[in-house]
């Protein structure tokens, strides 16, 4: 089955996997898909996203739409943005925290949610089958920019929070936006709610000269360090279009995203017994225990934001998360955002009167081994059928809501499935100790390997 859209979007290497034609192309699709409606558009700041927007409002000018550009901004100040200018839709130009060389091409509805994945389908079925609807030579759209939405962004999220309250408190905070466009926000809100802001790789660069996009431990040793030299309270850091925040606290010591999101789910459904976490199934099982703990409930989806969103609005719930520090706060919007998960956490530390590792270390502790296995896109399915042969009888179940989860006991699991957006598997492992997530994800991991290698012969 031909395929456009992987988990988040439609991503590739400018001028090799997708070309300029393609994303014309793909505006046309796209421009198809909303009738030639009004629709918002907005980018990150990687060198292709220029070139990703340009050939795609190409495309959507030429099926009639009009379009409005917001220009530089994260992605979820685009996404806030959507209801204010009443548009169709939004696409937004972002390969998110993938290696410099993506580009990326996301799809929202009038909402700011990206659309289902039977819309992603129909936008591919449009694409391969060539079915567009070109607007009259006189009739093709218009373009106009936009302005303030950064501002009503930063004040939509201030709203959320006891600012007074925060301010008291006068916290130290390094940010670390990654040469991303979180920088253009974040320094911002921490400074109306009263913080000491220091900043690291604030300068906006599609090289991503400071570190990679990716927010993960290895690549924070610099906020890491910061923290400990600026005396802070905590330091945050942010993928390439800031829809994703994870923490580090004022020992220095990074938190993976399952704990904050656990910590902010621990504070929602304090409040509310019964409220609704929508998660995937790659986040931590602490967020079953606070859940236990709070009288609320976990809802298990596959892993992508467009599952969780989608679950959200269905289920009206309050709160989603991803192990990889994406919080999607549903009295804000029910979307990634980096934005509101910073002022959230400064707000139960200020409610608690807690520091950020104290507040952290009243959670139930697992640890989580990552693995990642290069896989020729062409085989990805077929070692997954070959590796639920493998394991169907291993453990006490094997969850099949994406990929293969297999429960070895209570309180450990193994995560295996291939990436939509990338050639490789991820391997996900928990366990109560280190030394037993190291070994299933080795373990696992080689399972991989060896199954690759027997198709490859």
């Amino acid at each position: 089955m031909r395929k456009l859209f992987g988990t988040n979007g439609v991503r590739g290497i400018l001028n090799k996997s997708i070309s300029v034609e393609t994303l014309v192309r793909l505006g046309y699709a796209i421009g198809t898909y909303f009738e030639g409606g009004r629709l918002l558009v907005g980018m990150d700041g990687r060198i292709g996203s220029p070139i990703a927007k340009e050939a795609t409002v190409s495309g959507l000018l030429a099926a009639g739409c009009e379009v409005l550009d917001l220009g530089l901004a994260p992605t979820p100040v685009i996404q806030y943005d959507a209801r204010f200018n009443e548009v169709d839709g939004c696409v937004i130009f972002t390969a998110s925290h993938n290696p410099p060389e993506y580009i990326g091409v996301k799809v929202c509805g009038s909402d700011g949610v990206e659309i289902p994945r039977e819309g992603e389908e129909k936008i591919e079925s449009i694409f391969f089958e060539g079915s567009y609807k070109l607007a009259e030579w006189d009739m093709v759209g218009r373009v106009r920019n936009v302005t303030g939405s950064i501002e009503r962004y930063i004040e939509a999220v201030i709203r959320h929070v006891d600012r007074h309250l925060i301010a008291k408190h006068r916290y130290r905070v390094v940010v670390d936006p990654g040469n991303g466009v979180s920088s253009l926000t974040i320094p911002h809100i921490l400074k109306a709610l009263g913080c000491e802001v220091y900043t690291i790789n604030d300068h906006i660069d599609g090289r991503f000269p400071g570190r990679l996009p990716e927010p993960s431990e290895e690549n924070l040793s610099g906020l890491i360090k910061a923290v400990k030299v600026f005396d802070a309270d905590l330091g945050v850091a942010y993928d390439g279009d800031g829809d994703r925040a994870v923490f580090v606290d004022e020992e220095g010591v990074f938190h993976p995203g399952d704990r904050s999101l656990a910590l902010i789910e621990d504070y929602v459904m304090e409040k509310k017994p019964g409220a609704i976490l929508v998660t995937p199934v790659s986040t931590s099982q602490v967020v079953d225990d606070i859940a236990e703990r709070r009288g609320g409930r976990v809802i298990r989806v596959k892993v992508g934001s467009v599952d969780v969103s989608w679950a959200m609005k269905k289920l009206n719930a309050e709160l989603g998360g991803e192990e990889n520090g994406g919080v999607f706060y549903g009295l804000h919007q029910p979307v990634r955002d980096g934005g509101i998960t910073t002022v959230l956490i400064l707000h139960i530390l200020a409610v608690r009167d807690m520091k950020l590792s104290e507040a952290l270390s009243m959670l139930p502790v697992y640890h989580i081994i990552k693995r990642r296995v290069q896989c020729r896109d062409e085989f990805k399915h077929k070692i997954l059928s070959i590796l639920e042969e493998k394991v169907k009888d291993i453990g006490i179940k094997v969850e099949k809501v994406d990929g293969l989860k297999i429960w070895l006991d209570n309180r450990e699991w193994v995560l295996i499935r291939p990436s939509g957006t990338e050639p490789i598997y991820r391997v996900i492992a928990e366990a109560p100790s280190y030394e037993r997530a190291e070994k299933l994800a080795e373990e696992y991991t080689k399972l991989i390997i060896e199954t690759a290698r027997s198709l490859s012969g």
